[in-house]
């Protein structure tokens, strides 16, 4: 086109209608920037609809901006549409509109009346996002705290997505366009009526459903519908339960019953295991004490094992009742739970719900056949285990030793001296001395594998007997002298004469022979004593018996002289005549 031609075609400003026109033309348009528009579809393809509203040019809208929770409705070439006017003209020089903003503007306006008069909105969950989650509100997008979604925490959240469903406004900031909304807040109503109809109707006894809320060390909160009981873990079960969480888990559903409701205060107590009869109900009828029972391990500890006989009745096996030779055994290396075994009912204490079970009992008694194997007076091999500062340990099975007192060592040599001559692991001859099933010890001896030499050495004294004695040594306090089969004894000063003038050691010489009595034979210590003193006084009594008394008169000596003479006299008596 010449210049000519476009100056040709140019307005003739210089009419004032024509001006006026175009101006009104111009700003007409412009007036519509930021205004809601109904539009006609007129094309579409696979991502946009094109829209006339009635402008110089046609806009384009994106299919996604129809969709709806995620769902995009069926259009077609015709439909009447809402549209946002953004701009008169875009990069391709069309109008440029969006029919999200003009859902938004309109939901905008709808939704801040509801703010102010405070109704419920309707929308719907569609994505997830930091921290929350999105929600259509019919255009306009609002956010929702993870904490406002329900009064509990909700473990399927995909559930409540796509689902309209009504929300509460906590916050609308138009210039921001942010708006947060609350589902929790609509649950809490609901459940404000129902918590004063439950309350109204709450006493003790009653049997309720409820929802396990939260789990503790000491039990669980039920929510009964908008009113929380507390479970204590001693009023789950019968049983023992040590951690609520063994047999509870969030979210489940249960019965339970009001076992304690103070008004005052709204705390309630709440039971399962009231839901039935109290195990412990005649439980020594049920389980006889000393019968044998079978029943299963429940739970095992450093003190013992808890074993459930039946009807849900627990006893426990203490460790001392577990092994008959084992005293400090750790139970879990007997028992495990789930074990199904034997025990033996030692005690019932149905006040404090109580009874001791033993494990032991039920197998065969290790020391009684242990008795019977080897008898007192029996002879075993065995190894020294350990060494004690007053004897030997010496292995007789796996499991059982027996002692050897140091006493029981050896005849001859002391105690100290012998025991030095054992080391442990050294295997030994022992014979069995005595075998206490019911103490569960066991006796040993070595030196009494050989006879005892100080009983043959005293086997043909006696009390009271006059040996005759040689002189092996002579010391200031005594003399030491040898008597019998290789018997010795130490005579003390004291005992060396009845008179107190003759009793100096030093009259004595070594190898001479002194005749004395024998005092003492005393097995435990090993000794003979012997006195000439006892000799001397036992030969004066039966002299004054049989020669006279020194009442007479007579001196002992007298006695004893006279005495000496008639025995000389019958020596020397001439023969008779015949």
């Amino acid at each position: 086109m010449s210049e000519n031609q476009q100056l040709n075609n140019m307005p003739d400003f210089g009419k004032e209608g024509a001006f006026s026109a175009l101006l009104d033309d111009h700003m007409g348009e412009h007036t519509l920037l930021g205004k809601v528009l109904k539009g006609r579809i007129v094309r579409q393809d696979r991502e946009a609809v094109t829209i006339d509203v009635g402008l110089k040019s046609e806009g384009r809208v994106p299919l996604r901006e129809f969709a709806t929770g995620g769902n995009v409705p069926e259009l077609k070439v015709g439909d009447l549409v809402d549209v946002y006017v953004e701009r008169m003209e875009g990069a391709t020089g069309d109008i440029v509109l969006s029919h999200e903003r003009a859902r938004r503007e309109a939901s905008w306006i709808e939704l801040e009346k509801k703010s102010e008069s405070e109704e419920h909105v309707t929308g719907v969950i569609f994505s997830r996002v930091k921290g929350g989650f999105t929600v259509d509100l019919g255009g306009a997008i609002a956010f929702l705290p993870g904490s406002q979604v329900d009064v509990r925490p909700v473990k399927d959240v995909d559930a409540l997505m796509g689902v309209a469903q009504p929300f509460v406004i906590l916050k609308m900031d138009r210039p921001r366009g942010n708006i947060v909304v609350s589902r929790r807040a609509i649950l809490e109503e609901g459940q404000a009526g129902a918590r004063e109809e439950l309350v109204g109707r709450l006493e003790e006894g009653a049997v309720l459903d409820g929802m396990i809320k939260n789990v503790t060390d000491y039990g669980a909160f039920i929510d009964l519908g908008g009113v929380d009981g507390l479970l204590h873990v001693t009023d789950i079960s019968w049983q023992r339960v040590n951690h609520p969480s063994q047999v509870l888990k969030v979210g489940e559903t249960i019965k339970v019953k009001v076992i304690k409701y103070n008004k005052e205060n709204h705390r309630i107590s709440l039971g399962i295991k009231q839901l039935s009869d109290d195990p412990w109900k005649d439980v020594e009828t049920k389980f006889a004490l000393g019968s044998t029972l079978k029943g299963k391990v429940t739970n095992v500890t450093d003190y013992g094992a808890f074993v459930e006989i039946g009807g849900g009745v627990e006893g426990l096996i203490h460790v001392s009742e577990i092994s008959w030779t084992r005293k400090n055994v750790q139970p879990s290396n007997v028992l495990s739970v789930g074990d199904e075994i034997n025990v033996r009912v030692l005690e019932i204490e149905p006040v404090k719900r109580r009874i001791a079970l033993g494990y032991k009992q039920c197998l065969e008694n290790p020391w009684e056949q242990l008795a019977r194997v080897y008898p007192s007076g029996s002879e075993a091999k065995g190894e020294i285990r350990n060494i004690t500062e007053f004897g030997l340990f010496v292995s007789l099975t796996d499991d059982i030793d027996g002692m050897v007192h140091m006493n029981d060592l050896s005849w001859e040599k002391n105690a100290d001296e012998a025991i030095k001559e054992y080391k442990k692991g050294q295997v030994v001859q022992v014979k069995i001395l005595e075998v206490d099933s019911q103490k569960e010890r066991v006796a040993l001896g070595i030196k009494q594998l050989q006879s005892d030499p100080f009983a043959g050495a005293v086997a043909d004294l006696r009390k009271g007997q006059v040996v005759t004695c040689e002189v092996s040594a002579v010391q200031s306090d005594g003399i030491m002298v040898t008597f019998g089969e290789g018997m010795s004894s130490f005579i003390k000063r004291a005992e060396l004469s009845s008179d107190r003038n003759e009793r100096r050691p030093d009259r004595f010489a070594v190898g001479e022979k002194v005749d004395a009595k024998i005092t003492t034979i005393d097995p435990s210590s090993r000794r003979v004593s012997v006195s000439i003193r006892a000799r001397e006084q036992e030969e004066e009594r039966v002299a004054m018996e049989k020669y006279g008394s020194t009442d007479s008169g007579a001196s002992l000596g007298d006695i004893l002289g006279e005495a000496l003479a008639k025995a000389d006299t019958k020596t020397e008596r001439p023969a008779s005549k015949s």
